[in-house]
């Protein structure tokens, strides 16, 4: 990689963030203030009463055509933190970029490319601090208690809140190396029981696992889904990671080819994100 290719134009490209649930683009946008070679606008509807820092400019929007074309004109870069469940939505997105001409479009999932518009997809697993912290990892800290899939020796790669605004940031410094590619980023390759053996150890005690299998897990989804409780599909993000499913291909670092050594992001322990989330947790 060429020495340039670490060099922003004088001039702070604009970039529009479209943020869907406020988890995924607020650890974007935190990437992208610390870089501090962005201009940045978010793509806010009318309604929301979101709050955003200094120096952020907030673009109020109804979604309708004319109003989202406004909104793209003269940005470099457009981020769509939508995820998959908002398909029908990015769809619009991809078709707007398009249009305007935007030399870039980063997304979670890849839907398109022309001759105006290049893409970059970013896949990151699960998030591993933030669910660690707020138990959607089902690793639940107050009471030392975790539910164990299959075992718990399944291996798969996760990635922390703060590395993914650094993927983020590093595409756009990289437009070159990264146009139109699909990039796996981590911070972890690890297993339920490596990660409870870590909390055993940073808290001192010794945890209660209750075992579960992912035929079990899948089940009950399904089963509160088809009866309208929606928290069902949280169990099927989780079998992402967790899940014995031949061919899920979840532990980036072995089934793809992890790109943090191309975008410059450095593979972290499990020790060090445990010992800082259980500090966290008993600050609070």
């Amino acid at each position: 990689m060429s020495s340039s290719s670490h060099i922003l134009p004088s001039a702070k490209q604009r970039h529009l963030i479209v943020p869907v649930g406020r988890k995924y683009w607020q650890d974007i946008l935190d990437g992208l203030i610390a870089s501090s070679n962005f201009n940045i606008t978010v793509l806010s509807r009318k309604e929301s009463k979101a709050s955003f820092p200094a120096g952020v400019i907030v673009r109020k929007t109804d979604h309708s055509d004319p109003d989202l074309e406004a909104a793209f004109t003269g940005q470099d870069a457009v981020i769509s933190a939508l995820g998959a469940t908002a398909f029908g939505e990015q769809q619009r997105i991809v078709d707007f970029a398009a249009r305007s001409g935007k030399k870039e479009l980063i997304e979670y999932l890849k839907t398109k490319q022309s001759d105006s518009l290049s893409w970059t997809g970013i896949a990151t697993g699960l998030l591993f601090d933030w669910g660690l912290g707020n138990g959607f990892l089902e690793f639940d800290i107050a009471n030392r208690t975790i539910n164990i899939w299959d075992g718990g020796d399944k291996s798969s790669t996760l990635t922390n809140e703060k590395q993914l605004g650094q993927a983020v940031v590093s595409v756009l410094q990289h437009p070159e190396e990264t146009s139109n590619k699909y990039f796996y980023v981590a911070s972890a390759e690890t297993t339920q029981n490596e990660i409870v053996a870590s909390l055993e150890e940073e808290t001192g005690a010794k945890w209660s696992a209750k075992a579960t299998t992912t035929e079990e897990q899948v089940g009950e989804a399904v089963k509160k889904l088809g009866a309208g409780d929606f928290t069902g599909a949280f169990a099927l993000v989780r079998v992402t990671s967790y899940g014995n499913i031949p061919g899920l291909r979840a532990n980036y670092v072995k089934d793809e080819t992890l790109a943090n050594e191309v975008l410059e992001l450095k593979l972290e322990t499990v020790k060090d994100t445990v010992k800082r989330i259980v500090a966290q947790w008993l600050k609070d």
